[in-house]
């Protein structure tokens, strides 16, 4: 039966608001999202920036934000205690306090340290910063899960006619060319991802141009051994490959090209792509082709919730992510 992908999560969401901190506070369809994130109860929006400029375009949006935190980095009264953190974290490279003031009253970095402060539990930006400044700013202050060597990204595709509704694609945004290990990791956290927003027992295919040997070559070889690594690190997780995206999802394929048991097969839910080649052209393909709903890309690997946006996101896109967030909040790290 299929599901209402993005509807399901909002109702995720409110049960357990969290504190969803916007370091973008200062551009409108921000302001509207957050607006929209309290009034239906999704999240508990802080917003970041200029206070007499944010506090000026809520009135002449004629939005109501009353009772929204609005902080402004560099007036803030926890701006001392972020930067002695700050300083302690990054100890080890010779920081002193001046360049650690620096880099924290810029919103985005002050928005990731009030997350690693656990001020806040989640961050989505993206709006008007670059995706490259947002994964600088979580690597540098939220950091990784320790069992994860790279940041990734994936896409939830709700695609009409799917039986299941959706789909998981990664990574479809970030890593141009992941090693063997790295794209391991990468299947790792997209299965985990899926758990916790989804709630799905996932099953990951890790794709290519070949099905179980079917033709031999140096980046099929790349994705068998990128699925032996994730077997090991993961022995329990429903996970197969290499397998054309054809046999993949499609059962009857499957039973043609697939000779030995698979728990996934025909069955799944979550699509790893060898490259950002392959991954952001099929995004893009199914979403226009099939008039699928992309969502994302969401941000992953890292140990707390953070999104990012695309710069030409909506602001239901913004309220969708505020929502993703809340509910990786409400479930841990992806």
């Amino acid at each position: 039966m299929k599901i209402d992908v993005i509807g399901s999560i909002m109702e995720k969401a409110k049960q357990n608001p969290k504190v969803i901190v916007l370091p973008e506070g200062e551009e409108e369809r921000i302001l509207k999202a957050a607006e929209i994130s309290l009034r239906e109860g999704i999240a508990r929006p802080i917003l970041l920036g200029n206070r007499d400029i944010i506090q000026s375009k809520i009135s002449g949006l004629n939005l109501n934000l009353e009772g929204v935190k609005i902080l402004d980095p560099r007036a803030d009264p926890n701006l001392d205690r972020y930067v002695s953190l700050y300083c302690e974290m990054r100890e080890a490279k010779g920081i002193d306090e001046k360049i650690a003031r620096r880099i924290l009253i810029k919103s985005l970095y002050y928005g990731a340290m009030m997350v690693r402060a656990e001020d806040a539990d989640g961050i989505v930006a993206g709006a008007v910063n670059l995706t490259a400044s947002i994964i600088r700013a979580g690597s540098l202050i939220i950091g990784l899960q320790k069992d994860v060597s790279i940041p990734s990204s994936f896409f939830i595709m709700d695609v009409p006619g799917f039986e299941s509704g959706a789909l998981i694609f990664a990574d479809a945004a970030v890593n141009p060319d992941p090693t063997p290990a790295q794209l391991a990791d990468i299947a790792i956290t997209s299965a985990r991802s899926a758990k916790i927003l989804l709630g799905w027992e996932p099953r990951v295919a890790m794709l290519s141009f070949s099905t179980k040997g079917s033709v031999y070559h140096p980046l099929t070889k790349k994705v068998i051994e990128a699925t032996e690594i994730a077997r090991k690190k993961a022995p329990d997780l429903l996970i197969d490959g290499e397998l054309q995206a054809d046999a993949a999802i499609v059962p009857r394929i499957a039973a043609a090209k697939v000779k030995e048991k698979s728990p996934v097969a025909g069955i799944a839910n979550v699509l790893i792509f060898p490259d950002l080649n392959a991954g952001n052209i099929a995004y893009k393909l199914v979403q226009h082709l099939a008039k699928a709903k992309a969502y994302g890309p969401i941000l992953q690997g890292f140990a707390k919730p953070i999104s990012d946006l695309s710069r030409g996101a909506s602001v239901d896109d913004i309220v969708g992510a505020i929502a993703i967030v809340c509910v990786e909040a409400q479930g841990g790290p992806t």
